[in-house]
């Protein structure tokens, strides 16, 4: 049966259990009071995750987790401006988070409360999971075909197993087999984040999706300081005056102006020592031309 046919179904019924008619009205209520509802998916996420989130913005969020068909009959009911986008793509174990909170600060918050975990067969990578190069404490034997298959390199030295070089054993979405699993679990590596994460979210009319939302904030930065370079850059060759690029334009300004007058010839207090040494270093070069040509000081 279809997400559409349930919804059907519940709504024919002429009694609800009152568990299901008491969440039904909540998230209708909660969607109709606050301006951004978020979906994050519950895979991996701790109990005392969720408590800590729950307290840490006690006054600035709600949290519900409902089942998806009373949660979409719900948020219809509410008239939220996406409905038909959002709806459909709920799916899953899910946590519904209202809040009138900048969707990209909550993204951020979260993350920080993410947790890092030994990986189990079938989990997805994060991140780029490295075996670090150095000594493993593993007495050498049947495990070098483990390092072996997962492309590590390593040598026998002082009776263990030393990996030679930082190794990157899996890639963001690769799926984590059996053997490395294993692997990783011996090396007491623990490299899958687990936490809340953003799925999507439904913000000012606007429905954005995880891609939408994650903030890479040293890519952030590297981007404001180049562009902050390239606009300084720009602006000094422009001349364009502005509080911060006005000791610069000066600075600049100073020394085309010594440049110009030491190539003309026009002497002043400040600059002649440098014309007259500029001076004196094109006639030592003017002679010795003319001492390659045959002539010389006398004549």
């Amino acid at each position: 049966m279809s997400k559409q046919q349930l919804v059907s179904a519940l709504e024919k019924r002429t009694s609800y259990p009152k568990k299901k008619v008491e969440a039904l009205k909540s998230v209708q209520d909660l969607a109709s009071k606050y301006d951004t509802i978020i979906v994050t998916k519950l895979f991996k996420v701790r109990a005392g995750q969720l408590m800590q989130l729950r307290k840490n913005y006690r006054n600035e969020l709600v949290m519900v987790v409902a089942k998806n068909k009373i949660a979409s009959l719900a948020l219809r009911n509410a008239g939220i401006k996406n409905y038909d986008q959002f709806a459909p793509m709920l799916d899953g174990q899910n946590a519904l988070i209202f809040t009138n909170m900048n969707p990209f600060k909550l993204y951020l918050s979260l993350e920080k409360g993410k947790v890092n975990l030994p990986a189990r067969a079938g989990d997805v990578a994060t991140d780029e999971i490295i075996v670090p190069a150095g000594n493993t404490g593993i007495p050498p034997g049947p495990v070098l075909s483990e390092f072996k298959e997962a492309n590590v390199a390593t040598r026998i030295e002082s009776g263990s197993i030393y990996v030679s070089k930082d190794s990157v054993v899996a890639r963001p979405g690769d799926v984590i087999s059996p053997k490395l699993a294993g692997l990783l679990a011996r090396l007491n590596l623990k490299p899958i984040k687990a936490g809340l994460s953003i799925f999507m979210a439904s913000s000012g009319g606007l429905l954005l999706l995880q891609k939408d939302i994650t903030i890479d904030l040293n890519q952030y930065r590297s981007d404001l300081v180049r562009a902050a370079a390239e606009a300084m850059s720009l602006a000094l060759e422009a001349a364009y005056a502005t509080p911060e690029t006005l000791p610069a334009l000066i600075s600049k300004a100073s020394r085309n102006a010594l440049e110009l007058a030491k190539e003309s010839g026009f002497v002043t207090a400040e600059n002649a020592e440098s014309v007259l040494g500029f001076a004196e270093s094109q006639a030592k070069v003017l002679l010795a031309i003319a001492k390659q040509k045959g002539f010389t000081e006398s004549s």
